[in-house]
């Protein structure tokens, strides 16, 4: 999406509607996307969201393809970027597994609907399965690592590599069905979840 851009429109008791960019129109997208489907969503449901017409809502972006790819984006560039942080590329593999597993469920906690809406998407666009590739680069980076671990001795050696990092992606990525911002328990979350597969899913002995 392009630079936010903030547009004020009349209507309201004070002859005003709140202000949108291009980043709350994303929000209000999101949300849709994720009540509605993706497919089942159209432009005109989306600007009645907003509460601005549909031109108002074109004045910001070109379509709600452009909207998609840019709250995949988020929600992949999240995940990503934990990839690069030092302790997720830095100590033993086990370790960095830990690492990557806890600062998953705070970025899922975080943009919780960003992520739940790319959990969500089955392939239908070319949107769609450019972030379901990307899902599956990020996967196979846990695979590898879980491969690693077992290679150093740190997990059993029966432990299926490929088999375990789709647990440890379920594991994660179920969080997104009960989880709510400020539910009790909300801040050892992370930490309980990496307790979780290590203790059942990566076990060491």
């Amino acid at each position: 999406m392009s630079a936010p851009r903030t547009r004020k429109v009349r209507g309201d008791a004070q002859g005003r509607r709140p202000v949108y960019d291009a980043a709350s129109l994303l929000a209000v997208a999101v949300a849709e996307f994720n009540t509605r489907g993706y497919d089942a969503t159209s432009m005109e449901q989306l600007s009645r969201a907003a509460g601005i017409t549909k031109s108002s809502f074109y004045h910001h972006v070109s379509g709600k393809e452009e909207l998609l790819r840019a709250a995949l984006s988020r929600a992949l560039d999240g995940l990503f970027g934990i990839l690069a942080e030092p302790a997720a590329k830095h100590g033993s593999a086990l370790d960095r597994i830990r690492h990557i597993v806890r600062r998953q469920v705070e970025v899922l906690t975080g943009e919780l609907p960003y992520v739940t809406l790319l959990l969500r998407v089955r392939g239908n666009t070319d949107t769609e399965r450019w972030a379901l590739s990307r899902r599956r680069e990020f996967d196979a980076a846990i695979a590898a690592l879980v491969s690693e671990s077992v290679r150093d001795g740190q997990v059993r050696a029966d432990v299926d590599p490929a088999l375990a990092a789709r647990l440890l992606s379920g594991t994660v990525n179920s969080v997104i069905e009960w989880y709510r911002p400020g539910r009790s328990g909300s801040g050892s979350l992370p930490d309980d979840v990496v307790r979780a597969v290590s203790e059942g899913i990566l076990p060491n002995r």
